[in-house]
Formats: C-alpha cells, sequence, structure tokens
C-alpha cells in the first residue's frame, strides 16, 4: 500500500484527470441501463405461479392483459376504437361483448357471468391481451399507446398501468432526491469541518464513486427503481466517513510537524485511513452481500450494486479524494472557519460516569424494543405504496367497484378433464367464502356457439394442452383472506389435476408474502453471522464481535419498534432490507469506539480509557450518523413513492439511534465486560 500511497501523491494531477476521463463511459453507462419497475419480476422462476404466467404467454400468448372501459359509445364506434387498438405493437387480442353481440349469437345465450362482467350502465369493457409480460418494454410502449388511443389514461386497468406510472413519477423525483441529499450533507459538513471548500471536494469525491457505480450497472443488464433511487442517497450516507477519516488524519498529520510537506502528510493519511477504513468497509461490503441470499432477487439487485458502491466509494477515498485535496489545498486554506460542532466533552462525562444506570435503561428498553419489532404491520400490496390519484388508481378502483373485476385469477387445466368432474370442480370452487365467479371458458365452446365467436376469442381458448377457469374473488389483492382463499383453490384443483396452476396477480403476491416472511429470516441471520466472522478477524477478539452486534441488533430493534408503537405500515421490502442495511452502515460507529478504546485502555484504567475514547470519536459519530440521517430524511420526506419513502424514513432514524447506542450504550457495554473483552481479545501484552 505504500507505493501505492507514493504513487497517488505524487501523480495527484493525473488522478484527478484520469477520474474526469472515466465520468463519460459512467454517464454513458447510467444513460444505458435498463430499469425495471416491476416488483413481481424478481420472484424466483421455479415458483408455481411464474411458470402459469409463462404458460399463458407461450400457449396462450397472453403475456399480461389490460381492461379499458368505453362510456356512451355505440357498437359501431366500440367497434372502430377496437380495430384501432389491434393496429397498436404488441397487442395480441381485443375482446368485448360487442363482439359478440355484432355476431347472431343472441345475447341471452351468453353466461350472465359474462355479460356482467362486460357491459354494465351503458358501459363497455373490452379486454386487451399482449404478446408481452407486464413489464417488457413492448408491453409498457403498448399500454402508453393504448392510453393515447383511448383519450383516458383513467379507463386503462392493468399492472402494466401501474408500471407506466411507477415509472413516471419515481423518473420525475429522482434528480430532486441528489439534490436534497446533497444540500443536506453539506450543511452537516460546513458544521463539521473547518473549511468551506472541503465539504465541496468530499461530496464531489461520493458523486464521482456513485457515478462509476451508477455506470457500472450496466453489466447488470438491468435494475430495479428501488435500487436506483436509493442507491445514491445510501452511498453517500455510508461513505461519507471514510473521507471524512481521511481528511481528519491528514489535518492532523500536518499539525504534527512530523512531515516535511503535505505530501508527505498525506501518504501517512492514505496508510492509516487504508489500515482503518478496511475493517468497516468489509462489514459494510458483507452487510449488504447478504441481501443476495434473499429468493426474491430485488435482494440481489439492491445487495451487489450497494456493494459494489461501498468498494467505489473506498477507491476514491483512498485515490481521487487525496488528488483533490492535495490539487485544491491553496483554496482549502483560504476557506477556512472555525469548526463549529461544539465540544462533546459533558456527553462523554455524563456516559461513563452514569453506566451503570444506563445498563438498567438498557436492559428495561430491551423489552418494549423485543416486543415492538415483533408485532409492528407489514403489507404487500403494490400499489399501496403510491398515491392514490394516479391513473391507474383510478381505473382499478373504477374496475373493482362497477364490475367487481379485481385483476382475475387463471385457472390452468388439464384439458382432458371429463366434464362431470369439471362440474363438480366449479361447484366446489363456487362455494368457498369470497369467490363471485367461476368460468370455465370451454363452457363457452359449445359447437353451436364456437361457430359464431370472434376469431380472437376462439384464437385465445383453442389449446390442445390446457384449458382455462376464470375465477373472480371479492377479495382485495395480498390480504390474508385472499391468500387463504387460493390456498383452498389450489387445494380442489390438485384434487382434480395434480398439475394445475393458478395464474394472475393474487397467486403472484400470495407467493410474493410467503418468500418475503422467508428472506426476512435468512438476510438477518446471514447478515449478522458474516459480519460476525468479518469481525472476529478484523479485531481479533471473540467478545467484541458478540457487543458491537448486540449493541446495533438493538438500535434496530427499536427502529423497528416505533413502526408498532406509531402505528405505521411498512412495506414489506422495507422490513426485510432495512435491518440489514443499518447493521452493516452502522457496525461502523461501533468498530470505531471500540477500537479506540482497546488502543487507550492499554494505558489506562477503563474509565479514563473510555473518557479518552469518547473524546476522540464522539464527533466523528455524530458527523457520520448526521449525513447518513441528512442523506435519507430529505428523501424520505420528499418522495411519495412510499416504498422508497419508507426505507428513507426508517434509515434515517436508524441512524439516529445507532448514533445514541453507540454513545450511551455501547461504552456501558465494554466497561462492564471489560475483563471478559481482554481475556479473549488478542492486544498488546502491556494490558
Amino acid at each position: 500500500m505504500k507505493k501505492i500511497s507514493d504513487f497517488i501523491v505524487k501523480n495527484h494531477l493525473l488522478i484527478v484527470f484520469i477520474s474526469l476521463i472515466l465520468l463519460v463511459p459512467a454517464i454513458i453507462g447510467s444513460l444505458n441501463t435498463r430499469v425495471n419497475y416491476d416488483i413481481l419480476i424478481y420472484l424466483p422462476e421455479e415458483v408455481e405461479t411464474i411458470k402459469g404466467q409463462n404458460i399463458l404467454k407461450d400457449d396462450f400468448h397472453i403475456g399480461s392483459y389490460a381492461f379499458v372501459m368505453i362510456e356512451n359509445e355505440s357498437a359501431k364506434n366500440i367497434l372502430k376504437l377496437e380495430d384501432k387498438i389491434r393496429k397498436i405493437e404488441s397487442v395480441d387480442k381485443v375482446v368485448s361483448l360487442v363482439d359478440v353481440i355484432g355476431t347472431t349469437i343472441p345475447s341471452e345465450m351468453l353466461p350472465d357471468e359474462i355479460a356482467d362482467k362486460l357491459y354494465k350502465d351503458n358501459e363497455t369493457v373490452i379486454m386487451v391481451t399482449f404478446t408481452g409480460s407486464t413489464s417488457e418494454d413492448s408491453t409498457i410502449n403498448a399500454i402508453k399507446e393504448l392510453r393515447r388511443v383511448v383519450g383516458d389514461a383513467k379507463n386503462v386497468s392493468s399492472m402494466t398501468s401501474m408500471v407506466v406510472d411507477t415509472m413516471e413519477l419515481s423518473d420525475s423525483e429522482m434528480v430532486s432526491y441528489i439534490i436534497i441529499a446533497v444540500i443536506l450533507c453539506l450543511i452537516v459538513l460546513i458544521v463539521a469541518t473547518d473549511s468551506y471548500i472541503v465539504p465541496v471536494l468530499l461530496l464531489s469525491n461520493i458523486g464521482i464513486a456513485i457515478l462509476y457505480n451508477l455506470g457500472t450497472n450496466i453489466f447488470l443488464g438491468q435494475i430495479s427503481y428501488i435500487t436506483k433511487a436509493i442507491t445514491a442517497v445510501l452511498q453517500l450516507g455510508v461513505t461519507t466517513d471514510f473521507s471524512i477519516f481521511l481528511y481528519h488524519k491528514y489535518e492532523q498529520a500536518k499539525e504534527s510537524n512530523t512531515f516535511k510537506n503535505n505530501k508527505q502528510a498525506m501518504k501517512f493519511a492514505i496508510l492509516e485511513t487504508f489500515k482503518s477504513v478496511l475493517g468497516s468497509s468489509l462489514t459494510t461490503f458483507a452487510g449488504f452481500l447478504a441481501l443476495c441470499t434473499m429468493d426474491l432477487t430485488l435482494g440481489t439487485d439492491i445487495g451487489i450494486v450497494m456493494a459494489k458502491g461501498v468498494l467505489f466509494g473506498v477507491i476514491c477515498v483512498l485515490t481521487l479524494f487525496p488528488a483533490l485535496l492535495l490539487t485544491f489545498d491553496k483554496l482549502i486554506q483560504k476557506t477556512r472557519h472555525k469548526q463549529l460542532l461544539p465540544n462533546f466533552n459533558k456527553l462523554s462525562s455524563f456516559s461513563i460516569k452514569r453506566y451503570k444506570l444506563i445498563a438498567i435503561l438498557f436492559i428495561i428498553l430491551l423489552v418494549p424494543a423485543l416486543i415492538g419489532n415483533s408485532n409492528y404491520q407489514v403489507y404487500y400490496k403494490l400499489d399501496e405504496s403510491l398515491p392514490k390519484d394516479l391513473a391507474f388508481q383510478v381505473s382499478n378502483s373504477k374496475l373493482a367497484e362497477k364490475y367487481n373485476i379485481v385483476f382475475p385469477e387463471i385457472a390452468l387445466l388439464d384439458n382432458n378433464i371429463k366434464k362431470y368432474e369439471l362440474e363438480e370442480l366449479v361447484n366446489e370452487i363456487e362455494n368457498i367464502d369470497g369467490i363471485e365467479m367461476v368460468l370455465p371458458v370451454n363452457a363457452l365452446v359449445d359447437s353451436e356457439v364456437l361457430e359464431l365467436l370472434p376469431e380472437d376469442l376462439i384464437d385465445t381458448l383453442d389449446n390442445s394442452k390446457y384449458q382455462l377457469m376464470i375465477i373472480n374473488s371479492k377479495y382485495s389483492i395480498a390480504s390474508d383472506k385472499l391468500n387463504n382463499q387460493i390456498s383452498k383453490v389450489n387445494k380442489i384443483l390438485k384434487k382434480y389435476d395434480n398439475n394445475a396452476i393458478v395464474a394472475g396477480e393474487g397467486p403472484l403476491m400470495k407467493d410474493l408474502v410467503t418468500i418475503a416472511d422467508h428472506d426476512f429470516q435468512m438476510v438477518n441471520y446471514t447478515s449478522i453471522i458474516v459480519i460476525f466472522i468479518i469481525m472476529l478477524f478484523v479485531l481479533k477478539s471473540f467478545a467484541l464481535p458478540i457487543i458491537l452486534i448486540l449493541a446495533i441488533e438493538f438500535a434496530i430493534f427499536t427502529n423497528m419498534a416505533f413502526a408498532y408503537y406509531m402505528g405505521e405500515a411498512l412495506p414489506f421490502i422495507a422490513s426485510i432490507v432495512v435491518g440489514t442495511i443499518q447493521l452493516g452502515a452502522t457496525i461502523d460507529y461501533a468498530i470505531l469506539m471500540s477500537t479506540k478504546y482497546l488502543d487507550e485502555r492499554i494505558n489506562y484504567d477503563k474509565k479514563k480509557a473510555m473518557e479518552n475514547t469518547l473524546n476522540v470519536t464522539i464527533p466523528s459519530i455524530i458527523t457520520s450518523a448526521l449525513c447518513f440521517f441528512a442523506a435519507t430524511f430529505g428523501v424520505a420526506v420528499f418522495t411519495k413513492i412510499d416504498m422508497i419513502g419508507a426505507i428513507c424514513k426508517l434509515l434515517a432514524r436508524g441512524s439516529i439511534i445507532s448514533m445514541l447506542v453507540v454513545i450511551f450504550i455501547l461504552p456501558t457495554l465494554l466497561m462492564i465486560f471489560d475483563k471478559f473483552i481482554l481475556k479473549t481479545t488478542k492486544i498488546n501484552k502491556e494490558v
């Protein structure tokens, strides 16, 4: 590392130049990385409902579908509109009651279930199917064009409509996230440092690292909109302390008069930062990678991108940031100001003198923290995280209230099931609570009717391997009632056809609930185990990893308990990822304090060692925590997307709680278990 530091200092202008040149491919890569706005696409391929979706797409050419509601139009105009819709690229079939009545079929020959679902109060429902799946670009473009042709986006209901509205809302907010986070972090850094230009250089350094990270996402093929939205603010929040550490080391080296010039001081600062940041960055890196253990591959998406972010953050802190400080050294000197961050000696004194009282409070608070952490509410319905006035929300509500269509389930059955068995199956499903309609589509295909049906409908129904059954429920998506109902429907279907599959949004969301519950346990346990193992090697201690993880886990429990006691319902993805991110990002505070404590403990008793430790580390911990808070809090307040807002709100609150726990509770634990720590830690024999 010494040769590298020599090269960085000697060629700091070249490093700045190369770093700026590399921004060009980074920006190009970022702009050309596809962003996915459909969370359901991250369900594992082996899930039965995903297999069902693939069968619908491959065998029936129903990749996705939409309902169009047309009011007060003649049959002739509706048929003209259907012709326009058929011309839209990626549209496969267009079917409505007008198609059927427009032939010679008397309306009384149609089942009441169909007539009620497709026509009411002089309003006709047109069903449109697409060759592409919900979130494919072709389907997204088709929905946009369909909305234009229909003339009112609020009359087009589909899952893809939700994707389109999410995309437009997220894209409109993205730049604001960065601006808000940068402004708030800049304020914190101006207060925490002694120069007006250093915060600008520090944020520029992190900004370049963020662009490198976003640019390399092109090699992943695509990222989710959640990942894109939180990457910049999280990377800003978790890597700022690395830069602050280097700057402080550089300033201390210059003031020590040990080094001939600034370049020598910077070499020392780079080496010291590398040794100190290596351990803390590894825990943060591992914390993010733990998300890759999720069955829902959205975790892999977030985990890989954020782990890359930590890596790019460390590289830029050790290369570009020193180069920037040396390049603009004269300007830094001219823009110095009195440090505005107050002295925290009284805070450290209180933490040490009252450590037994703090220990008692910790034990008392542990109970409500555990209770709250185990009982907060989680919601899985994706549209609940979005504003109610979006076009897709209005159209979905209208479709549900007027026609009782809440994106029906589609059962795929063997085409050779006997007629009497099919009738028994239908009767059993109809008797399940909450089922409003069961329509075996082959019931429409009597020989007399088949000849008169529209060609589009015949093509959809005609399949030698499978037959379709449409099942409509009155229960809302992702509710316990619907999930229980789907389980009962599945049980009945399997009795008649062991290979039967229930597809549709409802079953997909049921699988999402099951997978999310498993992922929550898997991610938490994995992150704790991995970070514990890393700290064993970094700290060379058995006791410290246990104590540090205990402290941060308490902070996480307290954070999640706030949601319970404040009556906050959290989107499922927030409940899964926040604990792991908070652990990986804020364990650094605990590592910083514990390593400093061990250094001081060599020469002093535990109270004096802790006093010296707190006086040195509290300013750094508060600055890091406030930067993390600033980067996430502004986004939480600004965004209209609760999936993003909830994650940022929890992380903002979690950063402050972790800070308080490390400043007050961790010193207490370190002093109480002082003997245990010394016996199980490899440190200087003078201790």
